[in-house]
């Protein structure tokens, strides 16, 4: 069953990206999820598949934070 995943939450994944951080905000949804690493700024596309496969966590973004753009 496919996870529910909103533009602006939080993905925290399995692996760690080499800037040491495994937290993930999404900026994109569609074919592909598109997140942006918080830790170093870089974004990536995954596939909805890698994405099920790599994220353990999703949150909710906490209030008052502004969103990706």
């Amino acid at each position: 069953m496919p996870r529910e995943v909103h533009i602006g939450d939080i993905v925290t994944t399995r692996k760690t990206h080499p800037c040491g951080s495994t937290a993930w905000e999404v900026y994109r949804i569609g074919a592909d999820i598109g997140l942006k690493c918080l830790g170093c700024g870089r974004r990536v596309l995954l596939t909805r598949r890698a994405f099920e496969r790599a994220a353990r966590t999703i949150r909710p973004p906490s209030p008052g934070k502004p969103t990706a753009g």
